[in-house]
């Protein structure tokens, strides 16, 4: 009975969400709570178990020192070098702006991995050159919307940092196997604008001629300025991780260095960008780790009340394919997604479905990706998509929700073509984490 019993966690917890309650104490409220009903006192030591493993564990450092380096590079002017030296190479192009940004929201994703902050950064850099070329509003919504939540699938993520540790894989095969889907989601993203300011020049006018041209030279100082330090910085992230010369932490420590570094010999770095930078880590990574904690609390009780066995039980009987199953977990999670930060979809979803998953015979690795896929479709997708509200939030207002919607969907469909992939080449995912040979933390 008791593992019927917590079967009940869920609508609770959702009740609690829906209600506007915090996700992360609504989680821990919903775990004390049923440990207490099923467990009596032995729960108290079950969470506090919870509770030390989370502050315990060392991959889980590398989220503040991502998120410092996030806000550095946000705080500090080198976004802005970085889409002037971009822009000057891609506006003579179809669809010039639109493919900066999205370079842009690739190269940002692939030097912070805090989403939201690509997201707000790209935007305030790139809607108003866009708006005063004439760019038609959806796509300037979908443009900026889909650089933004490269953050989700180009590694280094901060979803895949916290998704490693639950899911029980090293995070290190996480990053490589997201690798090629996600520049193949940044790739079709080009395809698509491209081709659309080529078939439809009024939806991406050119720039005009009449703008002053920079000379190849000018344009080489100020890439080797601009993007040469930032590729480094990459480098040192991305870069050590995947050849294995160093931890997720070790590597984010590096990075949170180089910002500070970079933000030094740009001439940017004060007082007031160091404050603001700290001040924002302290603020998302205390939410973040909260819900992380909340998260392992609420999935102990869950598993230790024999919840997970149930779950088990029930798909098997419903007579479905091993297929059918994946497709439903993955579905699962799309709807979650809707109405839930991408952080607590991975807490809540993947510790019950790993085993799942494992027991069915997929490979991890694979299934992870898929997943990662699927978080950043939901992020994009109305109508409660994360994605229009950050751009809400920094848009002036001719650009209106419905032009966000409408100008999500192609991305959206791009988004799910690349997901097919994944799911019908899964080399797509594993080939990369084979040949680095992923290491084990």
């Amino acid at each position: 009975m008791s593992s019927y019993l917590s079967l009940l966690m869920f609508p609770v917890l959702m009740l609690f969400i829906f209600s506007g309650f915090p996700i992360a104490f609504s989680m821990i409220l919903v775990a004390t709570g049923f440990g207490i009903i099923q467990f009596g006192d032995v729960a108290a030591y079950q969470l506090l178990t919870k509770i030390e493993d989370t502050a315990s564990n060392s991959i889980l450092a590398a989220v503040p020192l991502f998120i410092f380096m996030g806000a550095m590079l946000e705080r500090s002017g080198i976004a802005e070098r970085l889409f002037e030296a971009i822009h000057m190479w891609t506006r003579r192009l179809p669809g010039g702006l639109g493919v900066g940004a999205i370079i842009m929201g690739t190269l940002f994703a692939a030097s912070s991995g805090v989403v939201g902050a690509t997201e707000a950064v790209i935007g305030m850099l790139a809607i108003p050159v866009m708006l005063k070329h004439h760019y038609n509003n959806s796509l300037i919504s979908g443009t900026i919307c889909a650089s933004g939540s490269l953050g989700t699938a180009i590694p280094p993520s901060i979803t895949v940092v916290v998704l490693g540790p639950v899911a029980g894989v090293s995070v290190g095969s996480l990053f490589s196997g997201l690798l090629i889907p996600g520049f193949l989601m940044a790739a079709m993203f080009l395809i698509y604008i491209i081709g659309v300011a080529y078939l439809k020049p009024a939806m991406a006018p050119r720039v005009e001629e009449s703008e002053p041209e920079v000379s190849f030279q000018e344009k080489m100082r100020v890439t080797m300025i601009a993007l040469l330090p930032t590729m480094l910085l990459i480098f040192t992230v991305l870069g050590t991780i995947l050849m294995g010369l160093a931890t997720p932490t070790e590597a984010a420590a590096c990075g949170a260095l180089g910002s500070v570094l970079l933000a030094l010999a740009y001439r940017n770095l004060t007082r007031d960008v160091l404050w603001h930078a700290a001040i924002k880590t302290m603020n998302i990574s205390a939410m973040i780790l909260l819900i992380v904690m909340g998260g392992s609390m609420f999935a102990g009780v869950f598993f230790a009340s024999g919840g997970m066995a149930t779950v088990q039980s029930m798909l098997m009987d419903t007579g479905l394919s091993p297929w059918m199953i994946l497709g439903l977990i993955l579905f699962i999670a799309f709807v979650a997604g809707f109405v839930l930060d991408l952080i607590s979809v991975v807490l809540i979803i993947i510790p019950v479905a790993m085993p799942i998953v494992r027991m069915l015979g997929f490979d991890e690795i694979w299934f992870c990706v898929a997943f990662l896929v699927v978080l950043q479709t939901s992020y994009l997708t109305p109508p409660l998509a994360p994605a229009i509200f950050y751009l809400r939030a920094i848009t002036p207002p001719e650009i209106t929700l419905k032009h966000m919607y409408w100008g999500v969907v192609p991305f959206i469909i791009a988004q799910l073509v690349v997901l097919a992939l994944v799911l019908a080449f899964p080399s797509l995912a594993l080939w990369l984490p084979d040949v680095m040979s992923g290491p084990s933390w």
